[in-house]
């Protein structure tokens, strides 16, 4: 499985972005996928998560801000984030491989494949 992200960039705070990850080798056992972000000497926290039914996940600090969604013809990821924060400013990982039940799918160590990353940086 290879996952690929895109979409970062730098953004003033309330901004917004969409981030993608587009999966190649993707099958039934890896169709649920993940966001995460990891900031400079920070634990990598989950963000959105996504199984292979459609349901979602969201953690606490993105809420009724952000959205995630898969283009499954096109095997594509996505993340909308809206009324970014500076404190948001990180690393933003997509996985893959995660747990049927997306509820359980914010946590890092359920997912076996990772992306190399894409920066967001939130100006103040």
């Amino acid at each position: 499985v290879r996952l690929v992200e895109s979409g970062g960039g730098s953004v003033q705070a309330g901004g917004s972005l969409r981030l993608s990850c587009v999966a190649a080798g993707v099958t039934d056992s890896t169709k649920s996928m993940g966001w995460f972000h990891q900031a400079p000497g920070e634990e990598r926290e989950g963000i959105a998560a996504i199984n292979g039914d459609g349901d979602t996940a969201y953690g606490d600090s993105v809420k009724g801000r952000s959205s995630i969604s898969k283009d499954n013809a096109e095997y594509t990821l996505y993340l909308q984030l809206n009324s970014l924060k500076p404190g948001e400013t990180a690393m933003y990982y997509c996985a893959a491989g995660g747990p049927r039940v997306a509820r359980f799918g914010l946590e890092d160590f359920e997912y076996p494949y990772w992306g190399q990353g894409t920066q967001v940086i939130v100006g103040s």
